[in-house]
């Protein structure tokens, strides 16, 4: 099987839809010899933050020595962004091969009577294979919607993370924080040691709950304190004090205010995992992630972030705030139907000079039109396009004090890079 048809292969079960569950994912694994007990593995559940947090926690590992791998979701341009070893995405051979290999398997399980696997799933069971072959001796996997039930959940990690819990599919979590919390918990494990990042204090308490009873030993990076945070033109620095500790300056090259959280988060995993510290602050340091908070362009600045969630507009808002005193913006905005379109609109719209509202490319995407009557109640000056391409011809003319923002969907985000290449700085 080449690239190609690997692609189509997965593509074909988008239709599948989201199936929560582990017995499918257990019994392809099994037909697969169990890649999942090949390596150490560090599980990373949470609302916000999580992408960035493996992708700081894979980083400190590689630095470390160790043969890293990292599992993430959604890619934003191609598939092979979401499977990395030592920080190279998956070749298109290596998908061909393994998802043919993969493949045989369903064969196998539909014969056994079992449901098809999902995308999610087949990604999940390729990424693991994969891991597998390159002998990774650590893989930091993301994961997808959840935790109890996610395709993930099948690793007894080394070290279980958890990052700031909010609202978010609340048609399979759950409608309020501590029950979409219960699901993210659904990671621990029986005395394996859970490391959480910044929580409300309902959700708080539940994990630490959940942790009491499941033996697992609990660390809050709440119960530290974030000192000295300096934006800066090449990323920011902080200070961190944690468990008695102060670790002065430490450097990142991914902005927000709420990066410095999950690097904190990072840091504290790398000193849980035994990884010295000087090798915890130059993986912190050369950690690179797409989509957030990141500066694609300079003349006119145009800036893309994910930000898909309240807490997530609000962290983008607070860095335009740190990062651009003083400037305008332009906001291209785009979301899907299924998240809390409301609340973020109001915290973008809010905050941006102008709006021009597109629909991102997937099949959950709000109609523009739709998005525009809603901005509206935020910011008259907005305008509607049918799509991000016609954005950029038509509207995206910033004035001199004006910077662009694409925002609301890592959907969207992709295709801005792909038709949008980020300059070289």
């Amino acid at each position: 099987m080449n690239y190609q048809e690997a692609i189509e292969f997965i593509k074909s079960t988008y239709r599948l839809g989201s199936r929560p569950g582990l017995e499918n994912i257990t019994r392809l694994l099994e037909l697969l010899g169990q890649p999942q007990h090949s390596f150490m593995a560090v599980h990373v559940a949470g609302t916000n933050g999580k992408g960035s947090t493996c992708a700081f926690i894979a980083s400190i590992l590689k630095e470390a020595g160790y043969v890293t791998g990292l599992y993430t979701s959604p890619h934003l341009e191609r598939l092979t962004e979401r499977i990395r070893v030592s920080g190279q995405e998956i070749s298109q051979r290596d998908v061909g091969q393994i998802t043919e290999c993969v493949k045989k398997s369903v064969d196998i399980m539909i014969d056994e009577g079992y449901a098809h696997p999902t995308e999610f799933e087949i990604i999940t069971a390729i990424g693991f294979e994969y891991f597998k072959r390159k002998q990774a001796e650590y893989a930091v996997l993301e994961v997808g919607m959840g935790g109890r039930l996610d395709a993930t959940n099948v690793v007894i990690p080394k070290l279980s993370v958890i990052t700031p819990i909010g609202i978010d599919h609340i048609d399979v979590l759950g409608s309020d924080a501590v029950s979409i919390a219960r699901e993210k918990a659904g990671i621990v494990k029986k005395g394996v040691r859970v490391l959480a990042g910044p929580q409300k204090r309902d959700v708080l308490e539940t994990l630490r709950g959940i942790c009491i009873n499941k033996s697992a030993p609990f660390l809050h990076t709440g119960d530290g304190q974030i000192e000295n945070f300096k934006p800066s033109g090449s990323g920011q620095t902080f200070d961190l004090v944690w468990q008695g500790k102060v670790y002065e300056n430490i450097r990142t090259s991914i902005v927000g205010r709420h990066q410095a959280d999950n690097a904190a988060l990072a840091l504290a995993a790398g000193l849980e995992l035994g990884i010295p510290e000087h090798f915890i602050r130059e993986g912190i340091s050369k950690t690179k992630w797409p989509g957030r908070m990141e500066v694609i362009r300079r003349k006119p600045i145009v800036l893309i972030d994910g930000a898909h969630n309240v807490e997530g507009a609000k962290a983008l808002v607070e860095g335009l705030r740190n990062f651009f005193p003083g400037r305008k913006v332009l906001l291209i905005f785009g979301m899907l139907r299924d998240k809390e379109v409301e609340r973020v609109a109001e915290i973008l719209a809010s905050y941006a000079n102008r709006v021009v509202t597109v629909p991102p490319s997937n099949a959950r995407a709000m109609d523009p039109e739709t998005l525009k009557d809603i901005v509206m109640k935020y910011n008259r000056n907005v305008v509607c396009a049918q799509s991000v391409s016609q954005a950029m011809g038509k509207f995206m003319v910033p004035a001199a004090d004006e910077m662009v923002v694409f925002s609301g969907s890592l959907y969207m985000i992709g295709e801005v890079r792909k038709l949008l290449p980020p300059e070289i700085f």
